[in-house]
């Protein structure tokens, strides 16, 4: 069977019981020559598994399992419990979620169901313990999903409320503590006694919410560790234990939620077709799918971010992703391209949604593999050739490291807290995603401006030592970083006193724990180190054009957006200012030089050219000029290091048109064997990417 440090996992979703008819030799044929060595099973069908409260039908997997063996596949075995059986929704209609106090969701879609409820997860517990000790000794089997995608809805049931208030006196012991942690005096939500909390329906209190958001990913931060438990009981010492992710859902606290599991295992969707391509001047809003190529990178980065660490695609793009009026199958070589993206910056696995188009149900039109016809086309073709491409690199592509000149701060309490009282606006609408709107600003400059990126969590930065990851990474941008303790930011401060580069962005810094805003001059701990200050903030309606200064050249026509802090300096450099009759009186970029290292405090949301400038120069300023960069507007170029001590380099052009780059050093080409002498042109043509490998 396959072994994620033999080489990257390659495959997909695949559901024999939505098959219309029997063909599970074809398929496995197939699949075998487009070179898969993975699939995922199971995960969606309770009430095949389950037909009727404790009636288990256990053996339908088994030609399957048994015909991946004989193939050379492995297998991933999901566990069903996102899909409740209708059984279990009739005997049980108090485990259906409700989104508002007595409102319940109702079903017919997925994922309708309280999973901290005890009846649910008897349920639940009962169905996993069958299917996994049936199976767990199978050959086949080389890991396991639990549930699927958790977290898509926050629960109102009572039984979750009274959890929560309980939860709440455990950690504050009176409600005098919280009416002081709280702020409750304000408008007049004192409390006298824990039944007086209110639901959270009509709350508008900061305070509130955050810690209402905190629980709801603490409940499913549980339940997949619980079911990571149950699983392990069975489970050999060789197969993984994961879940797969769609960022972003409203009550996945990513970093907390994969400590319990072995691996990061995640969902990237992305548009294709116009939306890949380079230079891109447009900035389409993201949601679960991604558009633009920094997007489909930076997102790579954030799933490596999650344990820093190499980790699994378990779906992506196949055709078309989306409701039957989105449809974008890729251009020739796009698949090509992403699913190489994904693997430089560290995915040990791609595993494509899915096998077979769907011929019933609501995602009928989610275009897999193979299309409604079932015989092999254009799709099958360009994916059978990445297949051939993953069993040629070996393990020369897996576990890969990726390179990072910046890392980049992501922090859920501070999303969950913009989501809710969010400080940025678009067209006079609250900005639900100011957080990601914040930070998405500077991660599309670092990628724009040719630079490897890292996600890093707040967590993950107090396990290490300031000087350390000062000398592994010289720039590190802490932007919207709302939600911060005093330890975070002091934290930050020595980060830059051992001698890194701190980017601070907006917000960060001016609130605590509880959401509370900061008594200390803002941005609290940082005001001294950044040399500057500021009391006074603004929403900009419209784009403000910046001047650089000689020391920091800044494109013309670059400007700030959405928000403007008031900077005061007090011992910084102010390197550029706002072409404005008001906002002019601020700078709009200072920097300071703290100690050993530097403090940059940025009082914008950049666009994409402020950005980019902001990228370079931080950069420029600590680890000087980094080799491997694109040559061409219509480029990107990622670096990562592999176990055998090369330097991986994958280049793409994100265009129709053809393009070089010359190498700055002599390479090898991973996929052909041909010697590359430094200074040689790398030939890309249209939708193309080069695998080269140097020492």
């Amino acid at each position: 069977m396959p072994h994620l440090d033999e080489s990257v996992l390659f495959g997909a979703a695949y559901y024999h019981e939505y098959q219309p008819s029997p063909r599970l030799d074809e398929d496995m044929r197939l699949m075998k020559d487009a070179g898969f060595t993975v699939i995922r099973v199971g995960e969606s069908v309770w009430s095949t598994w389950e037909p009727e409260d404790g009636v288990y039908d256990l053996e339908w997997l088994a030609p399957v399992l048994d015909a991946a063996h004989a193939n050379g596949i492995g297998v991933i075995l999901g566990t069903p419990t996102y899909a409740a059986p209708l059984w279990l929704a009739r005997q049980l209609p108090e485990i259906n979620a409700e989104t508002r106090t007595g409102h319940r969701m109702g079903w017919g879609a997925r994922q309708e169901i309280d999973y901290a409820h005890p009846a649910f997860l008897f349920h639940a517990e009962r169905v996993i313990r069958r299917i996994i000790a049936r199976y767990a000794d199978h050959p086949a089997v080389i890991g396991y999903q639990v549930d699927n995608e958790p977290g898509m809805v926050s629960f109102s049931n009572d039984q979750v409320f009274q959890r929560f208030v309980d939860a709440l006196r455990r950690e504050y012991g009176t409600v005098a503590a919280l009416n002081d942690a709280w702020g409750l005096t304000y408008w007049s939500h004192r409390l006298s006694d824990w039944a007086d909390l209110w639901r959270p329906d009509g709350n508008a209190q900061p305070q509130y919410s955050l810690a209402w958001r905190r629980f709801q990913g603490q409940l499913t931060t549980t339940f997949i560790a619980w079911q990571a438990d149950i699983v392990r009981e069975y489970a050999r010492d060789d197969q993984f234990v994961t879940t797969c992710i769609a960022y972003d859902r409203v009550t996945a606290d990513e970093e907390r939620l994969t400590r319990a599991l072995d691996i990061t295992a995640g969902n990237p969707y992305f548009r294709m077709q116009d939306a890949l391509a380079l230079p891109n001047d447009a900035e389409p809003e993201q949601y679960w799918t991604s558009q633009g190529a920094w997007a489909l990178v930076t997102g790579a980065d954030r799933m490596y971010g999650t344990k820093q660490a190499p980790f699994l695609v378990t779906e992506t793009n196949a055709q078309a992703i989306g409701m039957p009026w989105v449809n974008e199958p890729g251009f020739d070589g796009q698949w090509r391209q992403a699913a190489w993206a994904l693997v430089s910056r560290g995915a040990t696995m791609i595993e494509y949604w899915h096998w077979h188009t769907l011929h019933a149900g609501a995602e009928t039109y989610w275009g897999g593999i193979l299309p409604h016809s079932q015989q092999p086309g254009r799709v099958y073709r360009e994916l059978a050739r990445i297949g051939e491409e993953l069993r040629i690199a070996g393990d020369r592509v897996t576990r890969l490291r990726p390179d990072a000149d910046v890392a980049i701060l992501f922090d859920t309490d501070s999303k969950w807290a913009q989501s809710e009282h969010p400080s940025l606006s678009r067209d006079g609408e609250p900005d639900r995603r100011s957080f990601q709107t914040v930070r998405d600003a500077f991660a599309r400059g670092v990628f724009e401006a040719g630079l490897q990126g890292r996600a890093v969590h707040a967590a993950q930065l107090r396990e290490r030592e300031p000087a350390a990851f000062a000398a592994e990474v010289p720039v590190l941008i802490a932007a919207g970083f709302t939600i911060a303790s005093d330890d975070d930011l002091r934290w930050l401060r020595d980060y830059a006193a051992a001698g890194g580069h701190l980017v601070v962005g907006i917000r960060t810094g001016y609130e605590d724990e509880q959401a509370r805003a900061r008594l200390e001059r803002k941005p609290a701990h940082l005001d001294a180190a950044a040399g500057v200050w500021y009391d006074e903030f603004s929403n900009l309606a419209q784009p403000v054009e910046v001047a650089g200064t000689e020391g920091f050249p800044v494109p013309e026509g670059a400007r700030g957006t959405l928000w403007a802090d008031g900077l005061q300096l007090d011992g910084a450099e102010a390197i550029a200012s706002y072409a404005h009759p008001h906002h002019g009186r601020w700078p709009a970029v200072t920097t300071s030089v703290h100690e050993r290292g530097r403090v940059t405090y940025v009082g914008t949301v950049p666009d994409l050219a402020l950005a980019r400038a902001v990228a370079e120069w931080a950069v420029a300023q600590g680890a000087g000029e980094p080799g491997w960069r694109p040559s061409a507007p219509t480029q990107s170029v990622q670096n990562a290091r592999n176990a055998r001590g090369e330097r991986l380099h994958v280049v793409h052009n994100w265009s129709w048109e053809p393009s070089s780059y010359p190498l700055p050093d002599a390479a090898e080409d991973v996929l052909s064997g041909e010697r590359l002498p430094a200074g040689s042109e790398l030939r890309l043509g249209p939708w193309d990417v080069r695998v080269v490998a140097s020492r």
